[in-house]
């Protein structure tokens, strides 16, 4: 809305769709009159051309019929060709000789009565040429030729047409022309208004739903627009944006609320050993020493659950992967000796494929030795842990770890894959985060992780590897683990 002039009242701006239809109109009117024009010109041209040409063909006859006709008998030659002429509707021919003689062919008397045709035939011209004009009350064409005898010139010889059908053939041409080109262009204007209407109505519904997710309504969609065209992908991509964006701050809000939580107990345990310590004072050092050391048994909780955090955090970054060719045998064998050493276990490990991934090996390295380490807080010393690494049917790489300990009831899966979850069956105080890591690191490869029943009566964890990061052989030159 803007001011009207002299601050009286205020004048709605067109829309979009308005002012779009509006350029449209005026860019398929100047195409269209311009069309128009052209047509008419060329119609115009083509006609008067045909028109002139038959002319040139009687002057030609006309002097082939006269050409060795003594002067003397040039006036009766002349009267005897056209009496016997039979011309097309419009035509005429005159002929003007010394004396003054005219003479004309059937209908002609009009225009031999006329000054301006009367002046042509009296004065013969040196070259045929042709030209419009009007004479008798009518426009014609005129070819005017002289009539020669050897080098004498002898008359003039006119030929001449009526351009009035013409004049209104072109006349018609013209209203037709602009009668189609009208219809064209409402044509295009409602459809192109209307089109961008609906395209600019989808666009407003996107701006009002953008708005009020940034004023934290979220639950606002699009829904199905009822077309698949580009319109229709916009909506349900913007849809699809909401949802993940909905999903992303309510993941955030469960974050903030677990964090909370996890922080609250250490700093509570820690505030309520130095308050103790404050009431009883420093004079036992056998006191002071446990509460210290409780003290940064506890900070050192709250510093391995931060790094775990700003973990998971980097995960959405797109420098998460620092990727390289890695040979899978050597990892999954390199990896299974530095697990070996975490407790005693019968450890077992199978032939990993001879194929090459591409992956970020340390990340890879840490998630498989997370899973290891799980496996060795779930068993005793009498329990089997396997690692092992196969090729999928897709052509993915599938990396498991084994056990043969209590495993995990089919409803504290979903409990031990979720941030901070601790299922009954885990007897460890770990911070909850370590399968949620694995989970992510899968994610970002394009993978997947998932818990399941183990051969060995325990538990096992997958990693896969999509078919997309497995090479079939080696790389010259082959990035080490």
């Amino acid at each position: 809305m803007t001011p009207a002039a002299g601050g009286h009242g205020w004048i709605r701006r067109p829309g979009t769709a308005t002012r779009l239809a509006g350029f449209l109109a005026v860019l398929l009117a100047i195409v269209l009159g311009l069309t128009t024009f052209e047509t008419e010109r060329i119609f115009t041209s083509h006609s008067m051309a045909t028109v002139s040409n038959d002319l040139t063909a009687q002057v030609r006859q006309y002097a082939g019929t006269v050409r060795s006709t003594a002067p003397t008998d040039l006036a009766a030659r002349s009267v005897r060709y056209l009496s016997a002429q039979v011309l097309p509707k419009g035509d005429y021919l005159l002929v003007g000789l010394a004396g003054p003689v005219h003479l004309g062919s059937t209908g002609s008397g009009p225009l031999l009565a006329d000054p301006t045709l009367q002046a042509l035939l009296d004065r013969p011209p040196q070259t045929t040429s042709t030209d419009e004009l009007t004479a008798g009350g009518m426009p014609l064409l005129v070819v005017v030729s002289p009539i020669r005898s050897g080098t004498r010139t002898l008359g003039t010889l006119v030929a001449a047409a009526d351009l009035t059908g013409i004049r209104a053939d072109q006349h018609r041409v013209v209203l037709v022309l602009a009668g189609e080109a009208v219809v064209a262009l409402l044509a295009a204007v409602v459809a192109a208004y209307l089109l961008l209407r609906r395209l600019l109505r989808t666009v407003g519904r996107i701006t009002a739903a953008a708005d009020a997710a940034a004023q934290g309504e979220l639950d606002r969609r699009l829904g199905d627009q009822g077309t698949d065209d580009e319109v229709g992908q916009l909506a349900a991509t913007f849809d699809g944006m909401l949802d993940r964006l909905s999903a992303a701050i309510e993941a955030q809000r469960r974050l903030i609320s677990d964090v909370s939580h996890q922080m609250r107990t250490p700093l509570t345990v820690a505030r309520g050993h130095l308050e103790v310590m404050q009431r009883v004072g420093v004079e036992d050092p056998d006191e002071v020493r446990s509460t210290v050391q409780t003290v940064i048994d506890e900070l050192d909780h709250m510093r391995n659950l931060v790094e775990r955090l700003l973990m998971l955090g980097r995960v959405l970054e797109p420098d998460f992967l620092e990727t390289h060719p890695v040979d899978l045998r050597a990892m999954v064998a390199d990896t299974f000796e530095a697990a070996v050493v975490l407790a005693p276990r019968q450890w077992t490990r199978s032939e990993a494929p001879d194929v090459v991934i591409d992956v970020d090996a340390d990340k890879l390295r840490g998630a498989l030795l997370n899973l290891l380490d799980n496996a060795v807080k779930a068993t005793g010393a009498d329990d089997t842990i396997a690692i092992a690494a196969t090729l999928e049917a897709d052509g993915g790489v599938a990396i498991s770890v084994d056990d043969s300990g209590p495993g995990l009831a089919p409803d504290q899966i979903a409990v031990a894959l979720a941030r901070f979850g601790r299922p009954e069956q885990a007897a460890s105080g770990g911070s909850g985060l370590g399968l949620a890591i694995v989970a992510a690191v899968a994610r970002a490869h394009g993978g997947t992780f998932a818990l399941g029943s183990s051969p060995l009566g325990g538990c096992r964890a997958t990693i896969t590897i999509p078919p997309d990061r497995v090479r079939a052989t080696l790389p010259v030159e082959m990035v080490g683990i």
